[in-house]
């Protein structure tokens, strides 16, 4: 069954910052009228000044640009998994190499969460990646999934057994991250997570300027609900800036569909601020 996705996106700069270090982007490659890949990323950056905008600007822009070189070149399931994690390193290393070479970029890094199709390959897989703590949902059947696991020290005090999931949410080092792009930490490079599609299903990513004030059961009651992916996108980060959402906000939403062949439709969106 060949499958259609439907993409929307948004990014806002939120209701307290001075800048958007947020960096969202979706890129479709299309060769001889057929859908080859689509690159869905959602970068949340961390730096001084302008430091964090860059680091996530760089990881959306290297990783799509490595995936681009690549993908003509895989033919198993560990051969795409192989692509995205070298493509990830490439951008931790020229991150680094920057921040080395450049003070005003210095100690600057991002979070990561993507979404990688290759219908030229296989077109009811789709794989998701990520390092830090934006995550990726998938909802299905009225029912929502973190297909992520966030790199931070509350999580892994949760999964020590130290705290609570619930006690995470609120912890004071819930936002402190162990592992993102412009660190060593990345050692081998970040797992990648394959889902099987199925007609009606519905992917979010997104940062934690959403996830850190709307529960998972409102986001799944929203993405449920909407009847197009960049009305969704907008709904999303319009509820998290009516919470009082503190960061800048983004997120990718993916609708997925039956089609006549393998086909993307995505949304240019808009970036505020």
């Amino acid at each position: 069954m060949p499958f259609r996705l439907r993409i929307g996106q948004k990014s806002d700069i939120g209701n307290y910052r001075e800048n958007n270090e947020d960096n969202v982007a979706v890129q479709k490659l299309t060769e001889e009228g057929r859908c080859e890949l689509v690159v869905c990323l959602v970068a949340d950056g961390m730096g001084g000044q302008l430091a964090g905008e860059k680091a996530s600007q760089m990881a959306n822009e290297v990783i799509a640009r490595e995936l681009k070189h690549g993908y003509r070149d895989v033919h198993n399931f560990e051969q795409v998994r192989e692509l995205i994690r070298k493509a990830t390193l490439r951008a931790n290393q020229e991150i680094i190499e920057l921040g080395e070479y450049d003070r005003e970029y210095s100690n600057m890094g991002t979070t990561i969460v993507l979404a990688v199709w290759l219908p030229q390959f296989r077109d009811d897989c789709l794989y998701v990646s990520w390092l830090g703590d934006s995550r990726a949902y998938l909802v299905r059947d009225g029912k929502i999934e973190q297909l992520t696991v966030d790199h931070s020290i509350a999580q892994a005090l949760v999964e020590a057994g130290v705290i609570s999931q619930e006690e995470a949410r609120v912890h004071r080092f819930r936002n402190r991250l162990w592992k993102y792009l412009g660190t060593p930490e990345v050692g081998e490079g970040p797992e990648v997570k394959l889902v099987y599609l199925r007609p009606g299903d519905r992917f979010l990513l997104c940062t934690d300027g959403l996830t850190g004030v709307v529960d998972d059961a409102k986001l799944c009651e929203v993405v449920s609900q909407a009847a197009d992916p960049q009305c969704c996108a907008e709904e999303l980060v319009r509820l998290a800036l009516d919470c009082d959402s503190k960061d800048n906000v983004s997120c990718v939403t993916i609708f997925v569909e039956e089609g006549s062949q393998p086909e993307a439709s995505i949304h240019a969106g808009q970036v505020t601020g």
